[in-house]
C-alpha cells in the first residue's frame, strides 16, 4: 500500500468469530474500555509496538502468550 493508499483510509473492518466477540465483550465489562472495539485497538496497538514478527514462527512464542497473559491479569482483564 502506498502512502497516499494509507491517508485516504481511516477505518476498516476487522472480522473476528461471533464467539470471541461476546467473549470481549463481557471481559470488559467493568473496565474503561467503551466497546470491544476500543478494547482490540488498545490490545493490537500493544502487540504491535512489540515489534516485528518473526516470519519462520508466524505465532507469538509460549513466553510471549504468558506475557500478555500476565499484562491483562494485572490489568483486570483475566483472572
Amino acid at each position: 500500500m502506498s502512502a497516499k493508499e494509507s491517508t485516504r483510509r481511516n477505518n476498516v473492518t476487522l472480522k473476528i468469530p461471533g464467539e470471541l466477540y461476546d467473549h470481549l465483550q463481557s471481559l470488559i465489562e467493568g473496565t474503561g474500555f467503551r466497546s470491544v472495539t476500543e478494547f482490540a485497538i488498545y490490545v493490537l496497538r500493544d502487540v504491535a509496538a512489540g515489534g516485528k514478527l518473526d516470519d519462520a514462527s508466524p505465532g507469538l512464542s509460549q513466553r510471549e502468550i504468558e506475557i500478555v497473559r500476565q499484562r491483562l491479569r494485572a490489568l483486570g482483564y483475566i483472572e
